[in-house]
């Protein structure tokens, strides 16, 4: 059991205002915005990073939190127990609860391993590549924290190598340096992934993110589904993505758009790893100008699928990005055959799934097109939902079936 009165040694205490919503956080919501907290002169020169225990403004102790001054999360919660120690005892027992999640769920270790906030590790990413493991400290806390993380995640995930990706508008936010580092072992080419039937290549040093996106995991499978004899069209592919899913389920053929030659040039020898390379082609370039290109062109395809960054990172682009998602869509939707199959994909946590649909679905019909939704598609199970934290529900996947 807690106890209300403990605090360990050394720890600053942090409240919250009078009219900041307690009730929220003792329900599970893990962040005090810097409206909600006190923000006196202590408090402003604490280090970012820095562990304190949150109290309620009648000065009821609510858990251990870090605090960050410079982001607009000023706080974050790390355990509802005030008088936990963050060590590496802490550390193994929060990874080594998230590792048992994913070893129930996957075959191999392959997978993300801890899903920030949804796993009790608050902006922290780690993505597991069998021997190696990429962590992204998104959060001050854990760029302070980092070497007892990683000793905790090779004492019990049994890693050999880990690299360090600092990259990312999350750690802009923090006031944290880019940098993407090896920890431990030595790391000289991408890594084979398998997935789905088919051999991704990942280049955890120099891709994007970690280097492969997990999260369209259970998509991919989906679009292997629809994709026998099909001529596919995969646009904004990255390292082959749903592509080389539809290969694997028997497409005809596969095209993979992208801006980086970078991630087609993996995604070209990933086909041919798979043994699909006769029947994969690529084509580099701004992804609304290929699409527009291709509709000059007569071009028509079975199976057509666009995975596109996020173009709504925050509510204030949620306009722009709505309306970047429609054009999307309804320039993708002019390059379905009668009868086909169209996916959209939005990473964007600030549209939810309706935004997301409304958008898709006037683009479809600005192209002239109806069609019916036969699958809606989420994250997978190694990306775990926060319930009271909706950003840690972010990714949609919608695929149509459009008529003649």
């Amino acid at each position: 059991m807690t106890d209300p009165d403990a605090r360990p040694l050394g720890h600053s205490v942090v409240r919250l205002r009078p009219k900041a919503e307690a009730r929220a956080i003792r329900h599970g919501f893990p962040w005090v915005y810097a409206d909600e907290l006190v923000t006196d002169r202590r408090t402003m020169a604490l280090a970012p990073g820095a562990l304190a225990v949150l109290e309620d403004h009648e000065r009821r102790p609510l858990g251990l939190v870090t605090v960050n001054p410079k982001s607009k999360i000023i706080a974050r919660m790390l355990d509802r127990d005030p008088g936990a120690q963050i060590g590496a005892d802490w550390f193994a027992r929060r990874i080594g609860r998230a590792l048992a999640l994913r070893e129930r769920l996957y075959d191999a270790p392959f997978y993300r391993l801890v899903h920030a906030e949804a796993d009790g590790l608050p902006g922290v990413i780690i993505d597991r590549f069998g021997d190696l493991a990429v962590i992204q400290p998104n959060a001050a806390w854990a760029e302070a924290h980092l070497e007892a993380l990683v000793a905790a995640l090779v004492g019990v995930a049994g890693v050999a190598r880990v690299v360090k990706n600092g990259s990312g508008r999350s750690r802009g936010l923090e006031g944290l340096a880019e940098e993407t580092v090896v920890l431990r072992g030595e790391v000289d080419a991408p890594v084979p992934v398998a997935m789905n039937g088919a051999t991704y290549l990942a280049d955890v040093l120099g891709g994007q993110k970690t280097g492969l996106f997990f999260d369209q995991r259970d998509n991919h499978a989906f679009a292997r589904r629809l994709a026998k004899g099909a001529r596919m069209l995969d646009v904004f592919s990255h390292v082959g993505g749903f592509g080389l899913a539809a290969l694997a389920g028997g497409a005809a053929s596969a095209l993979s758009v992208d801006g980086s030659a970078a991630a087609l040039a993996l995604a070209a020898k990933g086909a041919d790893a798979s043994g699909f390379g006769a029947r994969f082609a690529t084509r580099q370039g701004d992804a609304f100008a290929v699409m527009e290109a291709l509709a000059g062109e007569g071009a028509r395809f079975d199976l057509v699928v666009c995975d596109p960054p996020a173009f709504a990172p925050s509510k204030p682009a949620l306009e722009a990005g709505l309306r970047a998602y429609e054009r999307v869509a309804r320039l993708a939707a002019i390059l379905v055959a009668p009868g086909g199959f169209l996916g959209l994909c939005s990473c964007s946590h600030a549209a939810d799934l309706a935004q997301f649909r409304n958008a898709s679905a006037r683009g479809i019909g600005r192209a002239g097109r109806r069609g019916q939704i036969l699958y809606t598609g989420h994250a997978g199970p190694d990306h775990p939902t926060l319930p009271q934290l909706a950003e840690s529900s972010y990714l949609k996947a919608l695929f149509f079936r459009l008529d003649g």
